[in-house]
């Protein structure tokens, strides 16, 4: 596998990425984009990379929030991640710089995208899809999922997994429920699956394990989430 840093930009603000692949053949193939938390691009949204790597794809794990931008403490991560929920045109601007980076890379097929986002990844990767970005297909893990405009839903031209963590205290149930009537209205090909006792950040062994906190990992849906991304890229990249 080749591991590097990965650096692109939205405008001229640079961004460092990290992409991960198979250089052992020259074959294009299908490009995955990853997310991450709010906390900005980690060790975690790297493992995630080489694990998609292993399954055949160029996967580049994203920085939204620019170089040398990460967050220290959870109060930083918190600044971060909302000043860019409340600009969403600044978030989606991000998102497609990282994606059209990936769509740019050699290997890459460009008929064959998609993107994958945890937590504040996740609701970034939906907004990504809500802005009519060409790509087959979104997963969304323990992600935000409001809509400050729903009507723009219509403008989402792939298909869409969300792996939810049925017990999240994080995201309103109110959020879930306007969710799936917002994907409805628009005739979305979307899919919604609600893992039983399971917080947010389930797929996260670093929260730890203690649902009663709100964020705990859940080994039963972290696998089962990551088996559904699986059959749902074998479905998209066909």
């Amino acid at each position: 596998m080749r591991e590097e840093v990965f650096e692109y930009k939205d405008g001229d603000v640079i961004c460092e990425g990290y992409i991960v692949y198979d250089d052992k053949s020259a074959n294009k193939r299908p490009g995955v984009l990853v997310v991450h938390e709010w906390m900005g691009l980690g060790d975690y949204e790297k493992r995630r990379a080489r694990q998609l790597a292993e399954l055949g794809y160029v996967a580049l794990a994203a920085d939204i929030y620019g170089k040398g931008v990460r967050a220290k403490t959870q109060e930083e991560a918190a600044a971060l991640a909302t000043k860019y929920r409340a600009d969403r045109a600044m978030l989606r601007s991000r998102a497609k710089a990282a994606l059209e980076a990936l769509k740019n890379h050699p290997l890459v097929d460009r008929t064959k995208v998609a993107a994958i986002g945890y937590c504040f990844g996740g609701g970034t990767v939906l907004e990504l899809a809500r802005s009519g970005a060409e790509l087959n297909g979104v997963v969304s893990f323990h992600g935000n999922l409001d809509a400050q405009k729903p009507e723009e839903a219509k403008n989402i031209r792939c298909k869409v997994l969300v792996c939810h963590g049925a017990d999240d205290p994080m995201v309103p149930k109110e959020h879930v429920l306007a969710f799936q009537d917002e994907m409805r209205n628009a005739g979305v090909d979307w899919q919604m699956i609600l893992y039983g006792g399971a917080v947010h950040s389930f797929t996260n062994p670093a929260v730890g394990n203690d649902p009663s906190k709100g964020v705990a990992y859940n080994e039963r849906a972290d696998r089962r989430s990551w088996e559904a991304m699986k059959a749902f890229f074998a479905e998209i990249f066909a």
